[in-house]
């Protein structure tokens, strides 16, 4: 980073809503299309995925119709082995999230992902693994623009541009939304009707595409 920039980020370091969010680069990603037990599945990826991040664990899952969520503070197997938890997350669709542990920061629930919001289209959950390097500047830009914040992870942002984003269809909107963010990332989202996932231009942050028996794994 430039001194430029890194003086830029000093000035602003007073207001900036990502100071207590000391969120690093090792979260877990995972998501599953196309499978009956796409919960119970989800919870055993972020299991082999807990080293990638130890401070909250969620998932969201979808029927086709509606959603169901689940997010904590706290490790995988606190919250994903009990049955009536999974029975809870329904659908043959899933996405999950492991975020990494803080240092220095207060634990936030609503930073937790997936985030999950109810948007013009219907419902969006997205879960990211990474770093947004443009993030303060564009919430920056949507909160002039009237959008308002739930939480201080960089993540949401997403959200927000996918709510004004002009696209026809779903997928076009995230091909306009991931146009516009920065930096190293990988990121799985999912409405009613689909699993989308897409990493940085220069592939810096890691995102495998699986299949297991006729459904498709991302993580």
């Amino acid at each position: 980073m430039s001194s430029d920039a890194m003086n830029a980020l000093d000035d602003t370091r007073g207001t900036n809503p990502f100071d207590d969010d000391k969120l690093r680069e090792e979260c877990g990603v995972f998501g599953i299309f196309g499978h009956e037990d796409a919960a119970a599945l989800t919870a055993l990826g972020l299991h082999a995925l807990q080293h990638r991040g130890q401070e909250g664990t969620g998932i969201v899952s979808c029927d086709g119709t509606e959603f169901y969520s689940h997010r904590a503070l706290g490790h995988v197997g606190e919250h994903f082995s009990k049955a009536e938890v999974i029975n809870k997350l329904k659908g043959r669709m899933a996405i999950g999230h492991n975020r990494y542990a803080t240092t220095g920061g207060s634990s936030q629930q609503n930073n937790v992902q997936p985030l999950l919001a109810e948007l013009e289209f219907g419902g969006f959950a997205v879960g990211q693994n990474g770093n947004l390097t443009n993030a303060l500047t564009i919430r920056q830009q949507l909160v002039r623009r009237g959008s308002i914040f739930q939480a201080t992870t960089d993540t949401e942002v997403i959200i927000h541009l996918m709510a004004l984003a002009q696209g026809v269809n779903v997928l076009d909107r995230f091909i306009e939304t991931i146009r516009q963010i920065e930096g190293a990332y990988s990121i799985v989202a999912m409405n009613d009707e689909m699993l989308i996932a897409a990493r940085d231009p220069m592939g810096v942050r890691p995102l495998v595409l699986g299949k297991l028996g006729d459904s498709h794994v991302l993580a």
